[in-house]
């Protein structure tokens, strides 16, 4: 029993491995098609290498991501994103961006996964369009509010499961500067894990424990 166990141990963890680069892939493809294919000249493709990096993502990978993107390589692909909007259960409203090279399959796709909510519900006017950055420092008991303030930022929230020893926090901003933000709190000593435009809810939902489960697993499923 104990072999199988650790072979379904390995299993998740190279499953968890996966899923990890998938995204980081991911956002390395969002970001060079976005902007320039040229991370000294695209600040939030020089994070997402960075943080591919970070993470033992291969340079072969990387470049991969970057050219079919920008459609230099072999398999370059047209990618266009697409924002569906609607409700995961218990009224939770949400956004999900898409990247995609099939507007019909990738709508289709979205469609069944959101089976237990409410799909194509308007909810954009419920969340502000900000830049979001996500950062920890080697010191405990960081002023960051402080920090938001010297680096630029518009507002800002501890982070969750921080080391006792670091300090977490997520940096709010506009979304023109986003990229400036990240930079100066780099320049602070801080270790930047994303930086990335995302929708923030104007208000809070509150749910019972055993709803936040179901809308986690909603969510699980969507990502």
């Amino acid at each position: 029993m104990g072999r199988q166990w650790l072979h379904s141990k390995r299993e998740v963890n190279a499953n968890k491995r996966a899923k990890i680069t998938s995204k980081l892939v991911r956002e390395i493809t969002v970001a060079a098609k976005m902007g320039v294919p040229d991370p000294e000249m695209n600040p939030r493709l020089a994070l997402a290498v960075e943080t591919a990096r970070k993470q033992s993502v291969s340079n072969d990978v990387i470049t991969r991501a970057i050219k079919k993107a920008s459609g230099a390589g072999a398999d370059a692909v047209n990618f266009e994103t697409i924002a569906y909007e609607g409700m995961a259960p218990h009224n939770v409203p949400l956004i999900v961006e898409c990247m995609t090279d099939n507007r019909n399959r990738t709508g289709a796709d979205i469609r069944s996964l959101w089976k237990d909510g409410q799909f194509g519900s308007k909810v954009m006017f419920l969340f502000d369009h900000r830049g979001i950055i996500e950062a920890t420092i080697a010191k405990s008991g960081v002023d960051v509010e402080e920090v938001a303030i010297e680096a630029g930022a518009q507002d800002v929230e501890a982070l969750e499961n921080v080391p006792e020893d670091h300090t977490g926090a997520r940096f709010f901003t506009d979304r023109t500067d986003l990229y400036e933000v990240s930079a100066a709190l780099k320049a602070a000593g801080w270790d930047v894990a994303s930086a990335e435009l995302g929708y923030v809810a104007k208000d809070r939902v509150e749910l019972a424990p055993e709803q936040r489960s179901e809308v986690e697993a909603f969510l699980e499923r969507i990502d």
